[in-house]
């Protein structure tokens, strides 16, 4: 074989090698291209599934902090922040001034839209003028809107008092009744009121849903009902008949001293651990402290 044979010989083989090298990168090139695409296309479907998915349920997923609270443990929550309330206000108690039924569900039906203090202030003179049902039913008007006028809707609420006296003379041999379904049929007499008095002059345990109690039930999240008798429903069913009359105690106590309705002092509010509401208000302590009023200021809110 002649030089020249030997030499071209060499370079057909060496363009065979740089060739197949060639096809070889070309056709691992396409098939990494194809792998990308592929995993892109199931990427995307995944993607595009778990948002069908998400989007069919009509729901937002809720972070484990936010998890709904079982039963069970609302429960237990709703009969802890009573025990604390309790430890908290060891002397609650109703603040309207009374001596029987009868004196207790007068202050009582005085007391809408007004406050405590300014009830106490004109009752000794409206009972030492009209101490029993019977003196109050003949009652003139005129000098019972003249007594009561600072309550506010005065002559509303001596026809209320008035008409619950005769309602009394007429019914009830001019006794109070100790019953519920009593109570509601006088005039002036709702659920609440009838509860006050069957709590605080009978010892009948009930539950006075008033402006207060509803807005801190409702910031511990034992309801969220506004109606006051389904409030009263909700709330009975977390905490134990014998200490409805005093829950409803320590509630008022602490909406009026606390947990106010436009600015609760939360940084310095005993149940902040357990209430859900938390941050509502000023959560520094210092700043909190200010806003929690004493006894003889939580008297003069309504």
């Amino acid at each position: 074989m002649s030089a020249s044979q030997s030499t071209n010989r060499r370079a057909r083989k060496a363009g065979t090698k740089s060739a197949s090298s060639k096809a070889a990168g070309a056709s691992a090139g396409r098939t990494a291209a194809s792998a990308r695409r592929s995993a892109s296309v199931n990427t995307t479907a995944a993607g595009s599934k778990k948002s069908r998915s998400a989007a069919g349920s009509g729901k937002a997923r809720i972070p484990r902090s936010r998890k709904p609270e079982s039963r069970l443990a609302l429960v237990r929550r709703a009969r802890r922040i009573n025990r604390v309330l309790a430890e908290t206000y060891p002397d609650a108690h109703c603040e309207l001034d009374f001596e029987n039924p009868f004196q207790l569900l007068v202050a009582t039906i005085l007391s809408a839209q007004t406050t405590d203090k300014r009830v106490n202030m004109v009752t000794p003179t409206l009972f030492a003028k009209y101490p029993t049902p019977a003196d109050l039913a003949v009652a003139d008007p005129a000098d019972v809107e003249q007594i009561i006028a600072s309550t506010g809707f005065y002559r509303a609420k001596t026809k209320s008092i008035i008409g619950m006296a005769q309602a009394l003379c007429e019914r009830f041999d001019c006794e109070v009744p100790g019953r519920m379904e009593d109570l509601v049929t006088l005039p002036g007499v709702g659920r609440k009121t009838a509860n006050v008095v069957l709590g605080n002059a009978f010892g009948v345990p009930g539950i006075t849903v008033d402006t207060h109690f509803q807005r801190l039930a409702r910031r511990f999240g034992w309801t969220t009902q506004t109606d006051p008798d389904k409030i009263e429903a909700e709330v009975g069913e977390l905490i134990p008949k014998s200490e409805w009359t005093m829950l409803s105690h320590r509630l008022i106590w602490h909406g009026r001293r606390c947990c106010h309705s436009r600015r609760p002092a939360c940084g310095a509010c005993p149940v902040a651990p357990l209430c859900p509401s938390y941050g509502e208000g000023p959560t520094d302590p210092a700043t909190a402290a200010k806003l929690v009023k004493t006894p003889e200021q939580a008297l003069d809110s309504r």
